[in-house]
């Protein structure tokens, strides 16, 4: 939440624009070391997957043999995707995983993140041009089995390699520092058969090229990094990109027919078709600051919306029909930030700040206006946000930092009978309930940022967890933070839901 956001500039893209496949990002698709049978790939643009198959005697020794598609990549960045091998194959130690390599050829310096056939995951590097491989036997970066998820980050000389096994967050394998790489690699996704006689094919999705930013980087100074919007099926983490922009929007909502979406860009409010398209914008009338915190009665037929008022400086709460029109303010006092409707369609939750503390409590009103109620009186030093009713209108779900990490809770509509939800040494925001009432939604920030905040350009994970408690299971990992999911976005179906990434770096500065 907190602030409307303007757009400019274009994104760095360091990758060859030459020989492009036509396999999804990856703008090169050859064999290395020149395999006895060629390897080939495939991308499935319903799905966002690629296959690949390929032979090689091995990714060892003195030199490589293999097949890789990839792109050529300068500076700092980061690669992650999902990993599978398809069959039972022939040898444990057939490979697919992420590589950074210095050029095409078979003896060429490399660092990889790879999986075996047999589920073994390591990191493993050649420091020279025709030097030996490091042993992947080496338990300083052997993790073990089980991993399905791979990541691989450059920063400077030093290249990170993290690993994760369904539901469970990234860990690291490792990290060494290339001396000898060059500016300009070669980046992609990688199989290899380990026997030169027969093809091996391994299945990626969910690959996605990132762009870190430094703690210190200033968006109104430096420009906005790009923004994805995807949607994911939360029970089998398969994600789908259907918009892209070189510049930020925020905050989708699933729209009640299931077959569109709503999100904040440029102070305005957004349509577009859930399988990617042209937007249309929704007419919010005078309305034009809007920031990220807007969400859709549980009826469907309304609209509420936070937006900066023309000649004030913080956000205040309107309501406006679904299908668009000139919005009626509810709340006279700000700063306010909308997040949840209660069930009965006719009140609305909201968290600001009053009489001059600064400190964020949850309020609600009536959409008529008249005198706000607040739930909340916490004391200086905590934060509390992201609240939301449940479908059947028992419980209002928040996260609040009263016990020194931000960590979701719920209360009754009175604001009593306070009950904690996680205990975990992430910060959780956002919890966004799932229609049927089954699954809580939500963000989890790293530890090691200020509790209260929840900025934009941090390592996340999207995270899922039954209602009725239990232990969070994560569902994505993506690099967003602020404008990625902080409002409801579940699918009416409970199946899926709507969220922003960001990737690559604008060149244009907002003075410009």
């Amino acid at each position: 939440m907190k602030y409307t956001i303007i757009i400019l500039g274009c994104l760095i893209i360091s990758t060859a624009a030459a020989q492009n496949t036509g396999n999804g990002i990856f703008n090169f698709s050859r064999d290395i070391g020149n395999p006895a049978i060629a390897g080939s790939s495939a991308y499935d643009s319903e799905s966002q997957s690629y296959s690949m198959k390929g032979s090689g005697y091995n990714i060892w020794f003195e030199r490589d043999e293999f097949h890789y598609q990839y792109n050529k990549m300068s500076g700092d960045f980061m690669i992650t995707a999902n990993f599978s091998f398809v069959g039972k194959g022939t040898d444990p130690h057939r490979k697919t995983g992420i590589m950074l390599r210095a050029s095409a050829d078979d003896d060429s310096p490399h660092i990889s993140a790879v999986l075996h056939g047999d589920g073994l995951t390591l990191m493993q590097w050649r420091n020279f041009k025709g030097a030996s491989m490091r042993d992947p036997e080496d338990q300083m970066f052997a993790k073990g089995t089980g991993y399905e998820v791979l990541q691989i980050e450059r920063s400077g000389r030093i290249i990170f390699i993290r690993a994760a096994r369904a539901g469970e967050p990234l860990e690291t394998i490792g990290s060494y520092e290339m001396i000898n790489m060059t500016d300009e690699v070669l980046a992609g996704i990688f199989v290899c058969s380990h026997n030169p006689e027969i093809i091996e094919e391994a299945i990626v999705w969910n690959v996605r090229i990132d762009r870190p930013v430094g703690d210190n980087y200033n968006p109104g100074r430096e420009g906005y990094l790009g923004c994805r919007l995807e949607t994911m099926n939360v029970f089998d983490g398969k994600r789908k990109v259907i918009y892209e922009k070189a510049g930020r929007f925020e905050a989708p909502n699933w729209m009640p027919d299931g077959k569109k979406l709503l999100f904040n860009m440029d102070g305005l409010l957004w349509k577009i078709p859930v399988t990617g398209g042209e937007i249309e914008m929704l007419n919010t009338g005078s309305v034009k600051r809007n920031n990220n915190d807007h969400g859709i009665s549980f009826n469907g037929k309304l609209l509420a919306i936070s937006s900066t008022p023309e000649g004030e400086r913080s956000s205040a709460v309107y309501v406006v029909p679904l299908k668009g029109g000139e919005p009626k303010r509810i709340t006279e006092h700000t700063p306010s930030y909308w997040h949840g409707w209660a069930p009965n369609n006719k009140e609305v939750l909201y968290v600001g700040q009053r009489d001059g503390k600064n400190v964020y409590n949850i309020y609600r009103n009536s959409i008529k206006g008249g005198r706000e109620v607040a739930l909340t009186d916490i004391p200086a030093g905590e934060h509390v946000d992201g609240c939301e009713y449940s479908p059947d209108g028992k419980y209002i779900y928040y996260n609040g930092s009263h016990t020194g990490t931000m960590q979701l809770w719920r209360m009754k509509p009175d604001g009593t009978a306070r009950e904690q939800l996680t205990f975990d040494e992430y910060n959780d925001w956002f919890p966004h309930i799932s229609p049927d009432g089954k699954w809580i939604a939500f963000i989890s920030f790293p530890p090691d940022i200020e509790k209260n905040s929840h900025p934009s350009y941090k390592r996340v994970m999207l995270r899922l967890m039954p209602v009725s408690g239990g232990a969070p299971r994560v569902i994505a990992y993506l690099y967003g933070g602020q404008g990625t999911i902080n409002v409801p976005s579940w699918s009416p179906d409970s199946k899926q839901i709507a969220f922003v990434s960001n990737s690559g770096k604008n060149i244009l500065k907002p003075s410009e």
